[in-house]
């Protein structure tokens, strides 16, 4: 039994967390920038969040509503995924004015990957009845356009479980909100006041309410055509669109008697203060009464999004790294009395009362529990990605993350809930699978997958050298916090944090200075842009070291684009089965058979997208494998041209002697040796941008010139049609070399247009030779 004490804004919170499954939801609220997320979770939580991946509990007529807010930055994609891991259902919020962004596309195609089914929210749609006055049959078909836009990338594959995932305003899977003005609805708001009227049932008149179906109110007929009648009006408009418009017409018009006869007709029963407001206050006051957002997104979380028990059935076979074992069967049926499978999608920093140093340095992991039972007190095993087990630690308290604060949970905590757990941050970096201490055999849930990553570099110092030991705890922290940051040394000994991007390292920089290193000064340099190295064909001659009694012969290859991304993307990689491993290489990738079988290991870091094999028919002495392999991690993690990571690059072993000794330096350097003979080349980042600029003026060329003057390319243009903007926008999408990236959207938006999304998308080479 849980004993909690939070409080959530509608109900207590712990005496629910061990309720059925069933009557718990795990959800996402995703959307691109500047689309209205935060209005909308202030409605439905009275919170605002500050751009960060935040996570609250609600506890709703007796069902538990776990609900993390994602940041709609495209640099902070890596937020969502951990989002997205250990939730079952999204709120795609999306500007009913504008087109899809490409963002908005991503974060669609992350939500189906991790087998997330989502509903989606038009927004801002307040903005009909002020700024334009919009017809009511041109609204709908703005409405539906966008509709189409977001069921077109909406498409899952077959088996992958989630069935039809298409949203649908006559389902109830889209919502439409003013999150300004905290009022928002469904058809289903509407369909149960009509329903009675017309002696249907509820989900007919759903079906009426949109599509093809119009209502004459001179004839009372439904048909499925406009029969050009004046009388004649789409079932939206007529029933829906009209009766809001009226609503906010006599508000914003002072026309109370008109308004009190429609009020009572609606239900509507304002407070004696409240029929005093006058505009828009009386109009919010009386939208809010009506149409209240909290209420209309509860039920949408409720009735149209998935529980664990349900959804666990279909993404067990994308989450878990095993097979049909005890593990995987206690994953798919949400068994709260089967083994222990926790995944923790981040770490995240404990210090929420900043400047009073509660908690400094010390961090709480966030995660889902999946399968059994988790308590404080109880030990745990370990694992992190791609079958490394570490070792059993003894976990401290357990909370509830409930945004700002944290409030403490007793005793254990079922599969279906998220949760934070203190006491492993000396063990767990960035992401990890808890199981039992005695359940040797299990496999990790499987590592996320992200659409970022950390390719802008600066460097970092601190500008008091006393406060140097104050700036490596930071670094280590920050890379501990944040699911993709990496912190490391440069050549010259400096101290470098690489984040997805310009915002991201702002982001990183601040929480550094502010937040891990007391308020202690920082100075940074110029970004630094990293870059890969690899090789375009096969060595011209066999490189050779040779040292008395030790002799290590390699050639070097390029692996090929595909096989590349494939292990960037994780479906080859260490943790695969050797024979199926084989096999894949054979059939998909054209390998030697022979060859295929004596892959050695992957790098750097072991996952890395370079290999080492073995291609000699003679067997090579235990301890002089691991030697080799140690030196191909070094080489591949520091190349020869400018100590850059390898991408792409596969090494064969030819020959090895050897009888005693330290070979290690001399394979480093013979692996460096033959990536010289292979026509090294350097491979820049590349991401994907989105501008947007308005025809008229000098935005538009000035940002085709600045795009190309960089060295970018423009891809594609579209006009917007944003019945909003005073002036036709224009959206420019193309590609921007990652070293010509950092100050480009501060130039654009100095020109009058703005960078809508900027997302990495692929290792370019670059062609000079160096």
């Amino acid at each position: 039994m849980v004993k909690g004490t939070a409080l959530g804004p509608i109900g207590p919170i712990g005496p629910i967390m061990d309720q059925p499954t069933n009557n718990i939801r795990n959800l996402s609220l995703i959307g691109d920038t500047k689309h209205g997320k935060s209005t909308l979770l202030i409605n439905i939580l009275g919170v605002a969040n500050d751009d960060r991946l935040t996570a609250y509990s609600l506890n709703y007529d007796q069902l538990l509503i776990n609900l993390i807010d994602t940041p709609g930055d495209g640099e902070l994609l890596h937020e969502v995924t951990a989002s997205l891991r250990i939730t079952d259902g999204a709120l795609v919020v999306v500007d009913y004015a504008g087109e899809l962004s490409v963002q908005t596309e991503i974060l669609i195609r992350q939500a189906l990957e991790e087998g997330i089914k989502p509903v989606l929210i038009l927004n801002k749609i307040d903005k009909c009845f002020f700024e334009e006055q919009v017809d009511g049959e041109l609204a709908y078909q703005t409405f539906q356009r966008v509709i189409k836009s977001v069921n077109v990338n909406l498409t899952t594959d077959k088996n992958s479980g989630l069935g039809d995932v298409q949203v649908s305003p006559e389902k109830g899977t889209v919502g439409f909100s003013s999150g300004l003005h905290g009022w928002a609805f469904t058809l289903t708001n509407f369909a149960k006041m009509y329903a009675v009227k017309f002696g249907v049932d509820v989900n007919k008149m759903m079906e009426r309410l949109w599509g093809e179906n119009f209502f004459d109110t001179a004839t009372r007929k439904w048909t499925t055509e406009n029969t050009g009648s004046p009388t004649c009006k789409r079932g939206f408009v007529l029933f829906c669109y009209e009766p809001i418009k009226q609503i906010i017409n006599a508000c914003m018009n002072d026309q109370k008697t008109q308004l009190g006869v429609m009020l009572d007709k609606l239900g509507v029963v304002l407070k004696t203060e409240e029929k005093k407001l006058m505009g828009k206050d009386l109009m919010k006051r009386v939208m809010q009464t009506w149409l209240p957002a909290r209420q209309t997104m509860l039920d949408m979380m409720i009735f149209h999004l998935p529980s664990p028990a349900t959804a666990q059935k279909y993404r067990v076979k994308n989450l878990y790294e095993g097979h049909d074992d005890k593990y995987a069967t206690a994953i798919e049926n949400c068994d709260p009395d089967g083994p222990l499978m926790m995944y923790v999608s981040r770490m995240v920093p404990s210090d929420f009362d900043k400047g009073k140093g509660k908690g400094k340095g010390r961090f709480f992991a966030f995660g889902r529990v999946f399968s059994g039972k988790i308590s404080a007190g109880s030990k745990v095993r370990i694992m992190g990605p791609n079958y490394k087990k570490g070792l059993c630690e003894k976990i401290g308290r357990i909370a509830i993350w409930m945004g700002k604060k944290l409030e403490t949970v007793y005793e254990d905590v079922p599969c279906g809930n998220t949760v934070a757990i203190f006491g492993l941050d000396q063990v767990i970096t960035k992401n990890a699978t808890l199981t039992n201490d005695n359940e040797e055999d299990a496999y990790p849930i499987r590592a996320m997958k992200f659409y970022v990553a950390p390719v802008a570099p600066v460097a970092v110092q601190c500008k008091v050298a006393s406060d140097l030991n104050k700036l490596k705890e930071g670094l280590k922290l920050l890379a501990m916090s944040d699911p993709i940051v990496v912190s490391y040394r440069g050549e010259s000994g400096e101290h470098i944090i690489a984040g997805a991007g310009e915002h991201h390292l702002k982001l990183c920089l601040k929480d550094l200075q502010e937040d891990l290193m007391g308020g202690a000064e920082i100075v940074t340099s110029k970004p630094i842009v990293s870059f890969r190295e690899t090789v375009l064909e096969r060595s011209s001659k066999t490189v050779m070291a040779k040292s008395g009694n030790k002799l290590l012969s390699i050639e070097a290859r390029p692996l090929g684009e595909a096989l590349t991304k494939a292990i960037e993307e994780g479906s080859i990689g260490p943790g695969d089965d050797a024979k199926v491993r084989s096999k894949i290489l054979v059939e998909e990738f054209g390998w030697d058979e022979n060859l295929a079988e004596r892959v050695w290991c992957f790098g750097p870091d072991t996952i890395g997208p370079n290999m080492l094999v073995l291609n000699t028919a003679e067997e090579v002495e235990v301890q002089c494998l691991d030697k080799i392999k140690a030196g191909f991690q070094e080489a591949s993690k520091e190349g020869k041209l400018r100590g850059e990571k390898m991408r792409g690059v596969c090494f064969e072993v030819r020959d090895t002697i050897h009888r005693g000794g330290e070979p290690m330096p001399i394979s480093r350097e013979v692996f460096h040796a033959s990536q010289l003979t292979a026509k090294p080349r350097l491979l820049q980042p590349v991401y994907s941008v989105e501008i947007h600029a308005p025809r008229q003026g000098k935005a538009y060329k000035v940002a085709i010139e600045l795009l190309e003057k960089q060295g970018g390319r423009v891809v594609e243009e579209e006009e917007i049609d944003d019945i909003d903007s005073p002036t036709r926008l224009i959206s420019i999408k193309g590609s921007l070399p990652g070293i010509h990236s950092f100050g480009f959207s501060k130039t654009l938006r100095d020109e009058s247009a703005f960078l809508k999304s900027y997302l990495f998308h692929h290792w370019d080479l670059i062609d000079e030779d160096e």
